[in-house]
């Protein structure tokens, strides 16, 4: 007897194992699974990309800072930046610079207009960065704001075909809604499952976007007074 319940009870976890719901399943919430197991495993992509990528941008910024704001010249610290990896920071830097340099070579130097080109430049590579840094948050927040209600979609479906199993076998007892209840909310699950990392990890990533932005603008400022230092000197 006791075997016999072991058996009935292995054969219900089977029934109700993941595969098994998905197989069992209809075509319907079948494609849904398998939309939100596909946006689930793209959201880990893009996540795992990013975070890597801040990891780094943040190690390489913090680089370029502590030779920026050591106090010396625009020319001893472009020299001594050359090695250093490329970084948002740095890449402004360059983009000023080599402003700068193509202005030195000009014939007509206005300090006034100068200054304005240099600041509309980093303007323009700042811009750049944040665009750069920003790929793919569009797909995170889509995932995020989506997958939820395409795993709603499932559910309701799911539910419906266990009411129709219902008025079809003129049966009330659990175990005929019972799979189909199941489907659903295994529909809704995944959609969770895959919206809530994606959001996470969109507002995490646009912090960091937003600090790295913060730096950017502090580097101007302080470019645009060591600049003015040198014309003054």
């Amino acid at each position: 007897m006791e075997n016999e319940e072991i058996v009935a009870v292995s054969q219900i976890n089977d029934e109700f194992s993941l595969i098994s719901l998905f197989f069992r399943a209809d075509i319907v919430v079948k494609l849904v699974i398998l939309i939100l197991f596909a946006a689930s495993i793209y959201s880990w992509t893009i996540i795992i990309y990013k975070i890597r990528l801040f990891r780094s941008l943040s190690k390489k910024s913090k680089e370029f800072e502590t030779e920026f704001w050591s106090g010396r010249s625009l020319k001893d610290i472009s020299s001594s930046v050359a090695t250093l990896d490329e970084s948002p920071i740095k890449y402004v830097f360059e983009e000023a610079v080599e402003e700068i340099e193509k202005s030195n070579k000009s014939s007509e130097k206005k300090i006034d207009t100068l200054i304005d080109r240099i600041n509309r430049k980093i303007d323009a590579a700042i811009d750049f960065q944040n665009e750069k840094m920003s790929e793919y948050f569009s797909y995170l927040a889509t995932i995020g704001a989506t997958t939820p209600f395409i795993g709603l979609f499932g559910t309701v479906w799911g539910i419906m075909n266990s009411f129709q199993s219902i008025a079809i076998s003129r049966n009330t007892s659990l175990a005929v809604v019972a799979p189909g209840i199941a489907e659903a909310l295994f529909a809704t699950a995944l959609g969770l499952l895959a919206a809530i990392p994606a959001v996470i990890a969109y507002n995490i990533f646009t912090s960091q976007v937003n600090d790295e932005n913060a730096r950017m603008y502090r580097f101007k400022e302080h470019f645009n007074i060591i600049f003015s230092r040198g014309l003054s000197s």
